[in-house]
């Protein structure tokens, strides 16, 4: 926490487990600070000693709140609903809250970490573009399949849950590696239904503090 007690979010523009977070707190109308992170200037700011202190992963994001320290994106929505759970980002229906959660550790766990910038440097630069898009694409083609049976307006049912938080950073993902959406017309209305709303805009990456200004809009 600052010395104004708002929490601070360790974040980079374009991360999208970073943006996951970035939704959650502007849903739930939490003030807080950006302290940027640039996962590529300097070799890469997550490795310095001091960011390392914080999350030994060197991985954006990491939230500061209430007196303690949270990496990963989804333990730090978790933590945000347990504490202020207005407005509810898990529903109340186990079933239902079982369906947010299959599909947010399907992207959060099974798509995203393979096309990971750390991930894209093993593979090589002339590889990176057909790496990416083989592991959204077999992502994707599952993910468009649960939708079938689970969305209404959104990813579960008809309200914001924490699979839209993982879902709409995935496709923007997407579309910077070039995957044709076509497949996909199920994720597709979700993702554009939740970038109409002020939450998804605010947090956007080309919102952010350390967004460059080539890249704001």
């Amino acid at each position: 926490m600052t010395e104004s007690g708002k929490p601070i979010l360790y974040s980079y523009f374009r991360s999208s487990c970073s943006w996951r977070v970035r939704i959650a707190l502007a849903l739930k109308s939490i003030d807080y600070e950006t302290m940027p992170i640039n996962l590529i200037k300097d070799g890469g700011q997550q490795f310095s000693q001091e960011f390392q202190a914080l999350n030994p992963m060197k991985q954006v994001p990491a939230l500061k709140i209430d007196g303690i320290t949270i990496s990963q994106s989804l333990a730090i929505i978790e933590y945000l609903e347990e504490t202020r759970p207005t407005p509810q980002l898990l529903p109340q229906d186990p079933k239902k809250r079982a369906h947010v959660r299959m599909i947010s550790d399907l992207i959060a766990g099974g798509i995203q970490p393979l096309q990971n910038l750390s991930v894209l440097k093993q593979v090589g630069q002339e590889n990176q573009l057909t790496w990416a898009q083989k592991a959204i694409n077999s992502g994707f083609n599952a993910l468009e399949q649960i939708l079938q049976s689970t969305a209404g307006k959104y990813c579960v049912g008809d309200e914001v849950s924490m699979a839209d938080l993982c879902l709409v950073p995935q496709v923007a993902n997407a579309d910077r590696f070039e995957v044709d959406l076509t497949p996909y017309p199920t994720i597709s209305r979700i993702n554009k239904t939740l970038l109409d709303l002020e939450a998804f805009q605010v947090s956007h990456p080309c919102q952010q503090p350390d967004t460059p200004p080539e890249l704001r809009t």
